[in-house]
């Protein structure tokens, strides 16, 4: 693969990652628009929310299969028309049922396309420059959320709320065709059989977890629900993972936290990741109710995060290949999480710049640290192992995002001890340090990491410009 494919290959994957993260979060502002249309109370229309991260819990362990069996190209295209189409469909739903059938094509797009574009960058980028791509992957994941709340309050305002839909299709078209011409043709030559059982039992248990992660607090179900709800998602996962560490080949891989890198991205990961996930929850709740600025005033302040994100791009390999995976990962972790907490320090009579210093410099230490998370998780992953080894990536930022956004909500509801009215500004402050200091216990996590963790990555040994990909790029 030509060295001028290998650094587009990035930019495609994140075109599909992007519109992912723009549409999870940009329907949160539209909700009561459309529950008007609809005729529906706007609690109800949170459904479909719920609906999309449920079908990409369904999906996503079957993710690495479904691309070793048809072809990584194949199964992304495929994953970004199918979004596309139920793009088309929730923009034109004249009910809630045709909008949730809408919303779980979604789900099922963007459970394929976050994995299996992984993959084929994973296996298409030479080591030497994954750290890069990698950057570029992060980018969208955090922008997206970012850009998507204020995004969703002009188009509303403007035109109309299926206007936040339909933006999807120039987007997935464009992509589509690029990525047709471009991306390689990976697939496995011997795919295993498909583990049925084990998909079942990983499919009902994550999204009962994810549905009690969205709606626990939220007084959408009755609390009753929501403990049945995670308890029978914490059975069927303890199921699964009795049958996992029983048979060969697996969905979801649990050996492949034998490896000291993959571990503690999984896990250190997934602990800064609950700090982030409940950050762009709580963070235009806290401009809008706690210092009642208007949803365009907090869109126009949180985009700070965005520039710092994109900063970070042309910063990360170098920083990393000073410090190694190991250091920036303990500090950056204290740091990132150190200034989500300082966002809730911040009150309604905080200049307008220190708070956007704040959320700027914010933007680009958890982008950093994303990055290095990302790269140093497949450092020490083999070609046999790539695809369930990102299925197993994703599957554990899907949780760990949708139960950082229930922890921040189970904290306002806990400060708020029941009451009917809305969460204070304080409500907010205390939520956000408690939230930031969890992200920064990632740090004491990390340290577990070899000194040399992810050397192979840049150039500090192993095979430096050795591509993770098969002997053979395919078609």
């Amino acid at each position: 693969m030509s060295l001028g494919v290998s650094r587009t290959v990035p930019l495609i994957v994140a075109i599909g990652l992007f519109m992912e993260h723009l549409d999870s979060t940009i329907i949160a502002t539209a909700l009561p628009r459309m529950a008007l249309d609809l005729g529906l109370p706007p609690v109800r229309l949170n459904l479909a929310i719920t609906t999309y991260l449920v079908a990409m819990a369904v999906f996503i362990p079957a993710s690495g299969w479904i691309a070793d069996r048809f072809g990584a190209r194949r199964v992304f295209v495929g994953a970004m028309g199918l979004f596309v189409t139920g793009s088309l469909v929730c923009g034109g739903a004249p009910s809630l049922e045709v909008l949730i059938g809408g919303r779980l094509m979604q789900g099922l797009g963007g459970a394929l396309m976050t994995p299996v574009g992984r993959l084929v960058m994973l296996r298409s980028v030479p080591r030497s420059e994954l750290i890069s791509a990698m950057a570029w992957l992060t980018i969208p994941a955090l922008i997206g959320p970012v850009i998507g709340p204020p995004l969703g309050g002009f188009v509303t305002t403007v035109a109309s709320w299926r206007w936040i839909f339909w933006i999807n299709l120039p987007i997935g078209l464009v992509g589509m065709a690029v990525a047709l011409a471009v991306l390689p043709e990976i697939r496995e030559e011997n795919p295993p059989p498909f583990d049925l059982p084990g998909f079942l039992a990983s499919a009902v248990g994550l999204s009962a977890l994810v549905f009690a992660f969205e709606t626990v607090g939220r007084d959408i179900v009755p609390g009753w629900a929501d403990l049945a709800a995670a308890a029978v998602g914490l059975a069927l996962v303890f199921v699964y993972v009795r049958r996992a560490r029983r048979i060969d080949r697996p969905l979801i891989d649990l050996g492949l936290l034998r490896l000291p890198t993959f571990a503690a991205a999984v896990v250190g990961g997934s602990v800064f990741r609950l700090g982030v996930g409940a950050l762009s929850f709580l963070l235009p709740l806290q401009l809008q109710i706690g210092f009642g600025r208007s949803a365009l005033e907090s869109g126009l302040t949180t985009f700070v995060s965005a520039i710092g994100a994109i900063t970070m791009k042309v910063t990360a390999k170098r920083l990393i290949d000073r410090f190694g995976f190991r250091r920036i990962l303990i500090v950056d972790a204290v740091l990132a999480g150190g200034f989500l907490a300082a966002v809730g320090l911040v009150g309604a009579g905080t200049s307008v710049t220190l708070l956007m210093g704040i959320l700027l410099l914010g933007g680009f230490f958890r982008s950093l640290e994303f990055t290095a998370i990302n790269a140093v998780a497949f450092s020490d992953v083999s070609e046999a192992e790539m695809s369930r080894a990102t299925a197993f990536s994703s599957m554990m930022q899907q949780l760990s995002l949708s139960a950082g956004v229930a922890l921040g909500a189970s904290t306002l509801h806990l400060l708020g001890a029941g009451s009917t009215t809305p969460p204070t500004a304080s409500d907010f402050s205390i939520a956000l340090v408690a939230l930031g200091v969890i992200s920064m216990l990632a740090g004491p996590l990390f340290a577990r990491l070899p000194a040399g963790a992810g050397a192979s990555l840049i150039g500090r040994g192993g095979a430096k410009s050795e591509p993770v990909r098969p002997a053979e790029d395919g078609a």
